[in-house]
């Protein structure tokens, strides 16, 4: 939250010395901020400006990803209803809906960690392959799955089943033989479960 000093009159306030000072800097801050609005208004409108003058002041450096970055930024303007005021409040008017008409292409801030890409892009390599290799029916299928492949597909199965990743996944490859026996474990783990959890209540 940014609270922007209003625009002071000098000739209205009267101010001087170290007040006089103070309303110079505020002032020159907020010709700087103009500055930059008019050029992101223009930028939004179409106009073919490259440069915005975010190093001038600074305020607009510290308020350049807020203005014309990748932020959700809303102005709250405050005026005075004073009629000795009215030149100051048109002034406000005019510089909030210069700050309504800039427009920011927000987009959600991500660090991708390169070896959990291509860890990624690997698996989805790996599963591609083996959906193709079933679609085009080149399982090929056993006629009996050894008690050792049994035992490693259990293993792998239980192994799934426990894992609380999100990304866990269960890969035994194109044979269908080796899917219906994991399909079978499920069941069977389901349904042992089920009567665990039975047993429980009862007791």
């Amino acid at each position: 939250l940014v609270d922007l000093a209003g625009s002071e009159r000098v000739y209205k306030t009267q101010a001087a010395g170290t007040l006089l000072k103070e309303s110079k800097y505020i002032n020159s801050s907020l010709h700087f901020l103009e500055m930059v609005i008019v050029a992101l208004q223009e930028r939004s409108n179409g106009q073919a400006r490259s440069h915005v003058p975010y190093r001038n002041s600074m305020m607009t450096s510290v308020l350049r990803d807020s203005l014309g970055g990748n932020c959700k930024t809303s102005m709250i303007a405050t005026m005075n209803p004073d009629r000795n005021h009215t030149d100051e409040s048109m002034s406000t008017c005019r510089f909030a809906q210069r700050v309504a008409m800039v427009s920011n292409a927000v987009k959600v801030n991500e660090e991708v960690d390169p070896q959990l890409v291509i860890r990624r892009l690997k698996k989805e390599v790996v599963d591609l392959r083996e959906e193709i290799a079933l679609l085009k029916g080149a399982d090929d299928e056993e006629t009996e799955i050894s008690d050792e492949t049994q035992k490693h597909i259990r293993e792998l199965v239980a192994s799934y089943v426990s894992d609380k990743a999100p990304d866990a996944a269960l890969s035994v490859g194109p044979h269908m033989g080796k899917i219906r026996l994991c399909f079978q474990f499920l069941k069977e783990l389901a349904q042992s479960g089920a009567q665990a959890s039975g047993g429980g209540e009862g007791g």
